[in-house]
């Protein structure tokens, strides 16, 4: 399935990492679950593409405040990120992303845009052979006011030299896509890996 792009051209692509670049979140999702487990707290997969996107202590705050649990944030961002890490050997890009960024590598400015930390994306770029690609990358500490907010969108356009409207979004959140329209990009969404895989077990027309 190739990626439909709305017509360009366009001065650069920014693209968000989990999800987008790296086929990453069913493996969040299993350093979720097993981060999660001391606390019997349920995180359903469907909910887990849902916040897709969120900053994880954010996360952790919400299923507090959801179940009146008291798990600790940072300790468990932490934990969830360690558990994250020991998979990432399984790790894989999203092949129609990729597709793209070989055919308009070197061609078009690239940007990284991530809530994520810095050390989470260079990890998962380099672990699906995509480091050194991207001379920009935009991650959460770069930034005051997380997605839905534009403000990551606009540090890497300003950091590239580009105008805000020149710039096309890659994104497989809704709040990524919130992110981009605020900032004045158009966007392409990326279908999660269960959208990807019911696209794929539908009966043929």
């Amino acid at each position: 399935m190739k990626l439909k792009l709305p017509p360009g051209p366009f001065g650069a692509y920014l693209f968000d990492c989990d999800g987008t670049i790296a086929d990453s979140m069913p493996l969040h999702y299993v350093a979720w679950r097993k981060a999660l487990a001391p606390w019997n707290c349920e995180y359903a997969e469907e909910l887990h593409y849902a916040w897709g996107g969120r900053p994880t202590p954010e996360i952790i705050s919400a299923l507090n405040a959801r179940d009146g649990l008291a798990i600790p944030v940072e300790a468990t961002a932490q934990l969830k990120e360690k558990y994250y890490y020991e998979l990432l050997h399984q790790l894989e890009p999203v092949p129609e992303v990729l597709e793209i960024i070989r055919a308009e590598y070197g061609r078009t400015p690239f940007a990284v845009v991530t809530g994520s930390n810095r050390e989470s994306v260079l990890k998962s770029l380099e672990a699906v052979g995509l480091a050194g690609v991207f001379p920009v990358i935009i991650s959460s500490e770069e930034y005051e006011r997380p997605k839905p907010a534009p403000d990551a969108y606009l540090v890497a356009a300003a950091r590239l030299g580009v105008a805000p409207a020149d710039c096309l979004v890659f994104e497989d959140t809704e709040i990524g896509i919130q992110a981009a329209a605020a900032a004045g990009m158009q966007s392409v969404r990326v279908p999660s890996p269960l959208e990807r895989l019911r696209q794929s077990q539908a009966p043929a027309v």
